[in-house]
């Protein structure tokens, strides 16, 4: 906590140590400002809930990280909370917070565990229930219960035995780039399940009524099982993985519920003859389709203008740093840019490096951080000077530079 905090925290006009206050306590970090008019209806309900959870003796505090644009007005705000706060004055504290939980909008309500652990990112929809129901359920946990299917009905245990991966398919009728991937998808399902290749797909419906849930499945293959628009494992299941917006695909090993891939509808759309199923993503993606751009700092090796035989010897280099950063489980994701138009294009114009050139650049976007990157200057792109470049990103050592509006 004091790592994640600092040394001292808010409470009231005062000061608290952090070690002493948090001690022995489930913690809500709760991102929020005052100039936020959801945040200021949300503040309300919140404050009621944390003091009935503390009259009742529960051991839980929240942490106001403030995103006001003054102190004056986090003084302000902050008078109406029962609660303590980080001290605005510790903008780099509340930037690293963001980051690390990924915070793209407030009211944000991230609950830690007595040990700082992560419980629950969408804590604004669980406070309000028992603190034993606050950590959502397991993967497995989510799926169980019968599953709808045009030939009746099945379990998650049917599907884990009879198939190597599950997709979860999160779709509804009513969103035009659904109805355009389905087909597209289903069409590659049916390749993929002609090879021999043993594939079930769950439809997670985000429909609004009964009858246009019913219609979209009937379009969907035969062999593909559903969860209902008004089933609460839907949620579950969007929440467990992130979902943030439809047509999204995540394909899970079937044995251990591993994620192959949390966002395979790029890959999937690419291959519509199925030939890379279960599509595991590669160490190195094209950034023709930068899926986690936005979420994760993210090396770009920018190699549009060279050769093809120069563009194969970077991927022979980059590859086994990428395959050694995700074995590690670090965050980052590695691009390398062939074509011009599109995102390189993009990274190009917000980072100013000009025009393609017949030698790489190599770029570390870090949108997380308020749009922050950093460029390697080196003589030759080599595996020695990237690797040198990464060890000092991570350090904090790299100048830092700041997008282009």
């Amino acid at each position: 906590m004091i790592k994640m905090f600092g040394s001292t925290l808010s409470k009231g006009e005062s000061s608290v140590t952090t070690a002493e206050a948090l001690k022995g306590k489930k913690v809500a970090i709760y991102f929020s400002a005052h100039w936020c008019p959801p945040c200021r209806g949300f503040t309300p309900k919140l404050a009621e809930r944390y003091k009935e959870l503390v009259g009742k003796g529960e051991n839980f505090e929240i942490v106001f990280v403030s995103s006001d644009r003054d102190e004056e007005s986090f003084k302000e705000y902050y008078a109406s909370m029962p609660w303590l706060a980080l001290p605005f004055a510790e903008r780099d504290t509340k930037a690293k917070l963001s980051k690390k939980f990924k915070v793209s909008g407030i009211p944000a309500l991230i609950i830690l565990d007595e040990q700082g652990e992560l419980i629950n990112k969408e804590g604004r929809s669980c406070v309000m229930n028992d603190p034993a129901e606050w950590k959502p359920p397991t993967l497995w946990e989510a799926l169980s219960g019968e599953l709808l299917s045009k030939g009746g009905k099945a379990t998650v245990e049917q599907l884990r035995e009879q198939s190597d991966a599950i997709a979860l398919y999160f779709s509804a009728h009513w969103c035009p780039p659904c109805r355009n991937f389905t087909p597209k998808f289903g069409a590659t399902y049916e390749k993929v399940v002609a090879a021999g290749k043993k594939l079930s797909v769950v439809f997670c419906s985000s429909d609004r009524d009964e009858e246009s849930f019913k219609e979209y499945f009937a379009e969907m293959p035969d062999g593909w099982y559903a969860i209902g628009n008004d089933d609460k494992r839907k949620e579950q299941l969007s929440t467990l993985f992130e979902v943030e917006g439809i047509p999204s695909l995540v394909v899970l090993d079937a044995k251990t519920g591993a994620t192959i891939n949390g966002n395979a509808r790029g890959m999937v759309s690419s291959d519509p003859e199925g030939t890379s199923f279960p599509w595991k993503p590669p160490a190195v993606a094209d950034l023709s389709s930068p899926d986690g751009i936005n979420e994760t700092p993210s090396v770009c090796v920018m190699a549009e203008g060279c050769t093809a035989e120069r563009r194969e010897a970077l991927m022979a280099m980059l590859t086994p740093i990428a395959t050694e950063a995700i074995a590690n489980e670090e965050e980052l994701i590695f691009f390398m840019a062939s074509d011009a138009e599109g995102p390189s294009g993009q990274v190009r114009k917000l980072t100013e490096l000009g025009d393609a050139k017949p030698e790489p650049q190599l770029v570390l976007l870090d949108i997380p951080d308020n749009g922050g990157y950093y460029t390697l200057d080196a003589a030759e792109l080599n595996g020695a000077a990237v690797t040198e470049f990464l060890k000092a990103f991570k350090a904090g050592s790299l100048e830092r530079k700041q997008l282009a509006k």
